[in-house]
């Protein structure tokens, strides 16, 4: 299992794709937007789901926070059934989101790695995106890393994805 955790537009996903090139065996991707985007339509900008604030906050709420940790027991699951799974999270609950994912991966050889990303440099990439809302980036590149504990960093301000995929490849057992 290797978990990537990063704020929005650091680069995750970018370097997710780079991994599942570099690494010897197939590797499943698995994506805190591909969650979201699997929720009903009546979570969505709703207190008891997600809400993406116009200033770029994210909250979400009790409904949310469960099918989240449905999700994780599942990928486990996966993980646990012989699945090699790469997740690009954004741990907008700082190290309880990790104290989340390691219940969920308890016993499972966990890769846990931080991506980072000048907040400029990251808004920058967030605007051109054109598919999230302006300040995500910028107030998520800090605080998602706050209490966090890694066991290999990569910063995406000046280094492209694939040297990052090298650097966390050669990490995995």
């Amino acid at each position: 299992m290797i978990v990537v955790n990063g704020g929005s537009s650091s680069g995750k996903s970018g370097i997710v794709r780079c991994l599942q090139a570099v690494l010897d065996q197939s590797w499943l991707a698995l994506g805190c937007d591909s969650f979201v985007d699997a929720l009903p339509a009546r979570l969505r900008a709703s207190d008891e789901g997600i809400v993406f604030g116009a200033d770029g906050g994210v909250s979400v709420g009790a409904e949310f926070r469960a099918l989240d940790a449905a999700w994780a027991q599942g990928v486990g699951a996966m993980a646990r059934a012989g699945a090699r799974i790469i997740v690009d999270d954004v741990f907008l609950g700082r190290a309880a989101s990790q104290r989340r994912w390691e219940e969920a991966l308890s016993g499972l050889d966990v890769l846990w790695v931080g991506v980072r990303c000048e907040s400029e440099v990251a808004a920058g990439r967030e605007v051109a995106r054109g598919d999230r809302t302006v300040g995500m980036a910028a107030s998520q590149a800090e605080s998602v890393h706050v209490g966090v504990r890694y066991d290999v960093e990569v910063d995406t301000t000046h280094t492209e994805s694939l040297v990052c995929a090298r650097a966390i490849a050669a990490r995995v057992r």
